[in-house]
């Protein structure tokens, strides 16, 4: 019999629970995933079995959950706290930089996306920079003001049906566009093209770090875990059809953004200007942790809790003001992104395989290493090594190709 567990370590361990299994989850959905929506699929080698298993990590996470009683809903972790429980300061810090790297891969590549399409659309008005700049930026900026995730939920869910429906139209363009569908079609373009596919795969699911966030907002906290497998379950056999398709209808010709594949007609617009109004009210749910680890940064500095303590109304004004700018900031490295693929491969393959693979390992053999068996060790070290190596040539080939 092991010791018993205090409060503290239980919550711990859930923190690492609900983290480790999202991140299983990208492993099992790495695989058949060949392109990401809304990129098109620039290489059709991912085709291992969709119905991959489930990783012991999520087995033993669900035991985890057994012991476990219901943390009132009013308690709150960040994944920072798991770092700084595990390496104090620095691993907060270490944790924090790769969620704000990560998210905000993620937001840059909405605006990019949403830029372009409404380019191809109204190609002779502006650039897209400057589609980016004139309608995205006053936008998101309005929107950044609203700071709960509940309050968001609307705009979320008018953006899942926007987006259902649009994807919903591409899948059926492309298959109209299908002759012979294994003409001309390679099934694996080499081994060099392995990990371009990962890193896209790994960028499907960027927005992980919202886990713990999303977890906290709901009214039934057990069932999270259940509603994440199948909302993860969900999204991998849609992005695998649509990257299929795509390259089913386009072949070689697949551009990185699969929409500017679609001809210039009033449907088509339809499906572009679905998918950035959906995108479009995606962003803000993507600049939460941003926002959030910002902010409590700014909260427990010294000299700002002294500014709102004498200026009346700073606090809500620098709290705002930063949401602002990094809103700004985002914007502008959007305006200077060259090639959307490689942008999402390298996004992925480096900043989203550590966060993946790397960071969640190492707190598991941390927290419950202990009481791990030989053969659970030896998976948790192999995650550990394909992250490293993974992220390593993600930069090595970025560079490389420079």
């Amino acid at each position: 019999m092991g010791r018993p567990m205090g409060a503290e370590e239980r919550r711990v361990r859930r923190r690492w629970a609900t983290w480790w299994c999202q991140s299983s989850a990208r492993v099992c959905s790495a695989s058949p995933t060949p392109s990401a929506p809304p990129a098109g699929s620039r290489d059709p080698s991912a085709s291992l079995p969709p119905a991959a298993p489930r990783s012991t990590a999520c087995s033993s996470s669900d035991k985890l959950a057994e012991e476990e009683t219901e943390e009132p809903c009013h308690v709150h972790y960040t994944y920072g706290d798991l770092g700084e429980k595990c390496f104090g300061t620095i691993g907060r810090s270490l944790t924090e930089i790769f969620i704000l790297v990560s998210q905000a891969g993620g937001s840059v590549a909405y605006l990019v996306f949403i830029g372009e399409n409404l380019h191809s659309i109204f190609g002779q008005s502006m650039s897209p920079a400057g589609f980016i700049f004139a309608i995205l930026l006053p936008v998101q900026i309005a929107l950044s003001f609203i700071r709960s995730l509940s309050t968001l939920s609307p705009f979320s869910i008018f953006a899942d049906i926007c987006n259902v429906l649009a994807m919903a139209m591409v899948i059926r363009k492309d298959l109209q566009l299908i002759d012979h569908p294994f003409a001309n079609r390679n099934t694996f373009n080499g081994v060099w093209a392995i990990p371009f596919t990962f890193g896209v795969a790994a960028f499907c699911f960027e927005g992980f770090s919202m886990t713990l966030a999303l977890e906290s907002s709901m009214a039934e906290r057990r069932k999270f875990r259940l509603v994440l497998s199948q909302a993860v379950m969900g999204i991998i056999v849609v992005y695998a059809c649509f990257g299929v398709c795509g390259y089913l209808a386009y072949g070689e010709a697949t551009k990185d953004i699969i929409t500017l594949n679609l001809p210039n007609n009033w449907s088509s617009a339809a499906v572009k200007v679905g998918l950035c109004i959906a995108l479009a009210f995606t962003f803000p749910v993507m600049m939460h942790p941003i926002h959030e680890i910002i902010e409590t940064r700014f909260r427990s500095s010294g000299w700002f809790q002294k500014l709102s303590h004498n200026v009346h109304g700073a606090e809500w004004l620098g709290l705002h003001s930063s949401r602002i700018v990094m809103v700004a900031i985002l914007a502008v490295v959007a305006s200077f992104i060259p090639a959307f693929g490689s942008y999402v491969s390298f996004v992925g393959s480096t900043v989203c395989a550590l966060l993946s693979f790397v960071l969640p390992t190492i707190f598991h053999l941390i927290i419950v290493g202990s009481s791990m068996s030989l053969c659970r060790r030896v998976l948790d070290y192999g995650f550990l090594i394909f992250g490293l190596v993974f992220a390593g040539y993600g930069l090595f080939n970025t560079f490389s190709s420079h």
